[in-house]
């Protein structure tokens, strides 16, 4: 080896090493919750598909983001929506088992494309609480939020706190849902980004989930879909700018 050679590695190899360090650490940093992913099944992107055809048509003033307890407004909470929302020209982004990842990739594949509603509503992350710390979820939350507010920059976002779930406030993924909540609520701006609680409007003041609200303890039943959009009417008024 010649002399300039010897000189000349050991700059190579420290450099080499701090270059791996740096791929470790972000890969290390680049968790599921914040990794944009489809689901796999056929169903999952009929109804993307579906949303993306719709949201194509435009006329869309308000949308409601999430998980199966937002697909749910076409079920159990059907009659809800037409009073509520129809008028509104709502879109409903939500799909059953999603999370934050899988909300994430919709939107940046069709789901807000050409489009500039006054509001975005935004609850999910309970599909994450199995599997994710609440930091995770937070930061899968955020991620939304961020490219909702680069996309849509005329469009207002109201963050939902995650519901609860399960029978009482021992329930362990509760308990993460609650501590993700208690980091999300630091995203309101008060300008363009808001953050609404409305769990105590479910939940008896010891903390128990009432089974005629949600009779599963996770998804709602009409009632419960009734306390949720009364809960939320004041906010969403005001933030659409109707009173």
């Amino acid at each position: 080896m010649t002399s300039f050679s010897r000189k000349i590695l050991p700059p190579l190899v420290f450099f080499a090493c701090l270059a791996s360090l740096a791929a470790a650490a972000e890969q290390a940093t680049l968790h599921a919750a914040i990794d944009p992913a489809p689901r796999e099944g056929k169903s999952w992107m009929q109804r993307h598909e579906q949303m993306n055809a719709r949201v194509a048509q435009g006329n869309v003033g308000l949308l409601m983001i999430g998980d199966s307890i937002t697909h749910g407004w076409e079920g159990a909470g059907k009659a809800v929506w037409e009073k509520y929302y129809a008028k509104r020209n709502a879109v409903n982004l939500g799909i059953g088992g999603d999370r934050t990842q899988h909300v994430l990739w919709r939107l940046q594949n069709g789901n807000i494309k050409g489009i500039a509603p006054r509001l975005a509503v935004l609850m999910i992350g309970t599909n994450n609480s199995g599997s994710n710390s609440p930091e995770e979820i937070a930061e899968g939350i955020e991620a939304i939020v961020s490219y909702l507010r680069e996309e849509l920059p005329q469009t207002k976002v109201l963050i939902l706190a995650i519901f609860a779930r399960g029978p009482n406030n021992d329930d362990p993924r509760r308990q993460v849902n609650e501590k993700t909540n208690a980091i999300i609520a630091k995203l309101a701006d008060g300008e363009m980004v808001h953050f609404l609680d409305i769990n105590d409007k479910f939940l008896d003041d010891d903390g128990t989930l009432p089974k005629e609200i949600m009779p599963d303890l996770l998804h709602p039943r009409e009632k419960g879909y009734g306390i949720w959009a009364e809960a939320m009417e004041p906010t969403i008024a005001r933030l659409m700018d109707e009173k």
